[in-house]
């Protein structure tokens, strides 16, 4: 059984606990959140205010699921005393945070680290990456991300829009997922164009959207876009390659307010194959069910038992993620 302490009982805590509460080989083991209310609602379980209190009593496994300037502390800490660490994405707010986490992780020998990109493991995007790497279209050519929320009431006075704690804003925030997949799906970026700025929300020291356009070495474009005012959430991934093309739509949230989840596939039809060109005959998958983050739990606990390395959320996933947040940053305000 391996014993698991959570640092944070916010919103992704919680569901951090209930996943691992139906796993039939782990168990929460204890609980830490600045709250000191939180540890009355889980009387059964050892509850801190301090996380280093809860790292002393040496668990096998530790989620980080806190503010982000604290995770880089917190990570190496854990990774010092001989404890296997998840954390929660982004990876601290910039490079240097993730070269420090790479350091301790090095140190540390044979402890697991691995950070949360969840959205690699839903299915509509598992079900992509098949057809894409199966060659059935041809290469990849381009793409194009949406990944937009309404912001919300309060916004402006979250920490999310704190740039001491956060580090950036809905980019780095939400964007960061997106951003993961079209490196994901395309490869590394080596000439990013961006604009990052604020169009709602322009007392708040953090963007609340950025466009982005960045190419490959081979020559492949990925368009981005994430936002804190598209005021319908929206998912979009759409993948063009050389023999038609692949869409997935929506992404499947606790709210569902983005929608159902599916992915549309064709090939292409030009004149001597279809009637009306520019409308190919279609396929559409829909996906009902989020198992997202059962499969991070999945992939942790083997890494822990030696079955396999970190594959997906590993710390150089963490790095080239960051670096290319940082580039698109730094386009933005040329």
């Amino acid at each position: 059984m391996i014993k698991i302490a959570i640092i944070g009982m916010g919103k992704m805590g919680r569901i951090r606990k209930e996943t691992i509460d139906a796993h039939p080989d782990c168990e929460v083991f204890a609980i830490c959140d600045v709250n000191s209310e939180v540890g009355k609602e889980f009387p059964s379980i050892f509850f801190d205010t301090d996380w280093k209190k809860i790292l002393e009593l040496q668990p096998d496994a530790v989620m980080v699921c806190t503010y982000n300037n604290v995770i880089p502390e917190i990570v190496c800490t854990a990774l010092e005393n001989n404890i296997h660490v998840f954390s929660e994405k982004p990876p601290g707010r910039s490079v240097s945070d993730v070269r420090k986490m790479m350091d301790a992780e090095k140190k540390s020998h044979d402890r697991i680290l691995k950070f949360g990109f969840n959205h690699r493991f839903h299915y509509g995007v598992m079900e992509a990456k098949a057809i894409v790497d199966s060659g059935r279209y041809g290469k990849l050519l381009w793409a194009r991300g949406v990944y937009g929320k309404a912001g919300g009431l309060g916004f402006e006075n979250s920490w999310r829009s704190d740039k001491d704690i956060a580090g950036g804003g809905i980019l780095l925030d939400q964007g960061i997922h997106m951003v993961d997949l079209l490196r994901y799906f395309v490869g590394d970026f080596v000439d990013v164009k961006s604009f990052v700025q604020n169009c709602y929300w322009n007392s708040i020291p953090v963007e609340d959207n950025a466009f982005a356009i960045m190419k490959s070495a081979e020559g492949k474009v990925a368009m981005l876009h994430s936002s804190a005012t598209h005021w319908k959430h929206k998912f979009s991934l759409d993948l063009y390659m050389e023999d038609g093309y692949l869409c997935i739509n929506g992404i499947l949230s606790s709210t569902r307010s983005y929608g159902d989840e599916s992915i549309t596939f064709a090939r292409k039809q030009f004149e001597d194959k279809a009637s009306a060109m520019g409308k190919p005959r279609e396929e559409i998958i829909y996906f009902d069910k989020d198992d997202s983050w059962k499969h991070e739990l999945d992939e942790f606990y083997r890494c822990i038992n030696g079955k396999e390395s970190v594959s997906i959320g590993n710390t150089m996933d963490a790095l080239r993620v960051m670096e290319l947040i940082e580039k698109i940053y730094e386009a933005g305000m040329e």
